[in-house]
């Protein structure tokens, strides 16, 4: 009797991390990283709060090899918060390498490759929307109640209670 022949089950497909694995081990090296892990993991490395404003760009060894210096982008608003965060920001990333790999934390706003390569994203504060007050209203439906046309009555009342209510708090 003949055994059947042991196929595999995935048919030739890798999985994305496993052939990517060299691609980012090679870039990440380039960069001075030892340590993958700090790039595909920063946020769970650092805190979400500081992964939010900055990025790890670049590792650095001194001459004598002992002691590296990690290099962090932000914007410049951020920069003075990231600048007292250094030391704890230090033994966070050292406990992810396992050892006392960084002694020192540097924070930069352009990368040290060049400006190409030191864009941070940036995400602005949520606009406050202001509603209208019941007198600001009332004006608004006042000035357009001649318009015939209910959709375009509604938005002109709309548009004119949000203009004549930016105009009083630019006023105060």
């Amino acid at each position: 009797m003949k055994r059947p022949r042991h196929t595999s089950t995935t048919r030739g497909f890798s999985r994305a991390a496993t052939l990517m694995q060299s691609n980012i081990r090679k870039a990440s090296e380039d960069r001075g990283f030892a340590v993958t892990r700090l790039l595909t993991h920063w946020a769970e490395v650092v805190g979400e709060a500081t992964a939010k404003i900055a990025t790890p760009v670049n590792v650095s060894y001194g001459k004598g090899g002992m002691g590296a210096t990690l290099t962090v982008l932000t914007t410049g608003a951020q920069a003075p918060m990231l600048e007292m965060q250094k030391e704890q920001i230090r033994e966070k990333v050292n406990a992810c390498y396992g050892y006392r790999a960084i002694s020192r934390v540097r924070v930069t706003q352009t990368a040290p490759t060049g400006f190409a390569d030191g864009r941070v994203a940036f995400t602005p504060a949520p606009k406050v929307q202001k509603t209208p007050d019941a007198a600001m209203q009332s004006v608004a439906y006042d000035l357009s109640k001649n318009v015939e046309n209910e959709k375009l009555r509604a938005a002109l009342t709309a548009l004119g209670a949000n203009v004549l209510t930016k105009q009083n708090s630019n006023q105060r």
